[in-house]
Protein backbone atom coordinates (compact mmCIF):
# COMPACT_ATOMS: atom_id res chain seq x y z
CA UNK A 1 0.00 0.00 0.00
CA UNK A 2 1.10 3.13 -1.01
CA UNK A 3 0.69 5.76 2.57
CA UNK A 4 -0.28 9.49 1.53
CA UNK A 5 2.24 12.06 1.93
CA UNK A 6 0.10 13.56 5.05
CA UNK A 7 1.49 10.46 7.02
CA UNK A 8 4.80 12.57 7.03
CA UNK A 9 4.23 14.43 10.25
CA UNK A 10 2.82 11.67 12.08
CA UNK A 11 3.80 11.72 15.52
CA UNK A 12 4.80 9.43 18.28
CA UNK A 13 1.82 10.70 20.25
CA UNK A 14 -0.74 10.38 16.93
CA UNK A 15 0.29 6.77 16.36
CA UNK A 16 -0.23 5.58 20.19
CA UNK A 17 -3.43 7.46 20.66
CA UNK A 18 -4.49 5.58 17.28
CA UNK A 19 -3.14 2.21 18.83
CA UNK A 20 -5.05 2.24 22.28
CA UNK A 21 -7.99 3.82 20.72
CA UNK A 22 -8.21 0.16 18.39
CA UNK A 23 -7.67 -2.04 21.69
CA UNK A 24 -4.14 -2.03 21.56
CA UNK A 25 -2.22 -2.31 24.87
CA UNK A 26 0.79 -1.25 26.05
CA UNK A 27 2.34 -4.63 26.82
CA UNK A 28 6.31 -3.77 27.93
CA UNK A 29 8.56 -1.14 27.57
CA UNK A 30 12.48 -1.07 27.59
CA UNK A 31 13.76 2.42 26.88
CA UNK A 32 12.29 4.40 24.13
CA UNK A 33 11.01 0.77 22.38
CA UNK A 34 7.77 0.24 23.42
CA UNK A 35 5.59 -2.47 22.00
CA UNK A 36 1.91 -2.86 22.06
CA UNK A 37 0.06 -6.18 21.43
CA UNK A 38 -3.76 -6.47 20.12
CA UNK A 39 -5.92 -8.98 21.69
CA UNK A 40 -6.40 -10.46 18.57
CA UNK A 41 -2.48 -11.11 18.46
CA UNK A 42 -1.25 -8.31 16.65
CA UNK A 43 1.99 -6.54 18.08
CA UNK A 44 3.40 -2.75 16.75
CA UNK A 45 6.93 -1.71 18.32
CA UNK A 46 6.83 1.97 18.59
CA UNK A 47 10.22 3.77 19.25
CA UNK A 48 10.11 7.29 19.91
CA UNK A 49 12.21 9.34 22.64
CA UNK A 50 9.88 12.00 22.95
CA UNK A 51 6.25 12.66 22.05
CA UNK A 52 6.62 14.74 19.59
CA UNK A 53 9.37 12.49 17.68
CA UNK A 54 8.08 11.57 13.82
CA UNK A 55 9.03 8.63 12.58
CA UNK A 56 11.04 7.76 8.72
CA UNK A 57 8.86 6.26 5.86
CA UNK A 58 9.72 2.55 6.64
CA UNK A 59 9.14 2.78 10.45
CA UNK A 60 6.22 3.93 10.05
CA UNK A 61 4.94 1.64 6.82
CA UNK A 62 6.29 -0.89 9.19
CA UNK A 63 3.84 0.43 11.91
CA UNK A 64 0.98 0.42 9.62
CA UNK A 65 1.24 -2.90 8.51
CA UNK A 66 1.69 -4.38 12.00
CA UNK A 67 -1.34 -2.36 13.10
CA UNK A 68 -3.06 -3.96 10.23
CA UNK A 69 -4.69 -1.11 8.71
CA UNK A 70 -5.83 0.04 5.74
CA UNK A 71 -6.23 3.53 4.00
CA UNK A 72 -9.78 3.52 5.62
CA UNK A 73 -8.90 2.87 8.91
CA UNK A 74 -6.14 5.76 8.50
CA UNK A 75 -9.09 8.34 8.11
CA UNK A 76 -11.47 7.05 10.36
CA UNK A 77 -8.68 6.73 12.74
CA UNK A 78 -8.10 10.51 11.45
CA UNK A 79 -4.17 10.26 11.04
CA UNK A 80 -4.66 11.30 7.46
CA UNK A 81 -7.43 14.02 6.29
CA UNK A 82 -11.06 12.67 5.10
CA UNK A 83 -10.24 13.73 1.34
CA UNK A 84 -6.78 12.99 0.45
CA UNK A 85 -5.44 14.77 -2.77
Amino acid sequence: MALPLALKNLTARKIVRALEKEGFLLDRQQGSHRIFRHPDGRRVEVVFHKESDTFSPKARKAMIEAAGWSLADLKRLKLVPQRDP
